[in-house]
C-alpha cells in the first residue's frame, strides 16, 4: 500500500527517503503531514529542544547561519560534519555510513 518516497529536507536541502514503514507509522499515529526534515536535522532539532530547557523557545526559523560541527565517524573513522554538537555518549556517523543505518 505504501511506497518509499524521496523528500527534500527543509533545513539542509538533502534528499532523504520517507520509507513505506515510516508512512504506515505516521498513518497509525494520525499524523497528516510528511516529515519536513531529514533524520539528521530531526535529531538535531530534538537535541536542541531538549537542551533548551524552557529558555524562551527555539531559534529555528529565525534565519541566520546554521552552526555545523566536525567530528569523526564512529563507523569508518572519516571526518564528518553534523548539524549538532556531538556529546560523545552516542555514536555519530558520516552521511555515507548513516544512510544504510537509517532504514527501518
Amino acid at each position: 500500500m505504501y511506497n518509499d518516497k524521496t523528500l527534500a529536507c527543509k533545513e539542509c536541502g538533502v534528499e532523504f527517503t520517507f520509507t513505506a514503514s515510516e508512512q504506515e507509522f505516521y498513518n497509525e499515529k494520525g499524523f497528516t503531514n510528511e516529515p519536513g526534515r531529514c533524520p539528521e536535522c530531526r535529531a538535531a532539532r530534538k537535541a536542541q529542544m531538549r537542551n533548551n530547557r524552557g529558555g524562551g523557545g527555539s531559534s529555528f526559523g529565525r534565519g541566520g547561519e546554521r552552526e555545523m560541527f566536525t567530528t569523526t565517524c564512529s563507523a569508518c573513522g572519516n571526518t564528518a560534519t553534523v548539524p549538532f554538537k556531538p556529546t560523545g555518549d552516542k555514536p555519530v556517523y558520516c552521511k555515507d555510513c548513516y544512510q544504510p543505518r537509517s532504514r527501518y
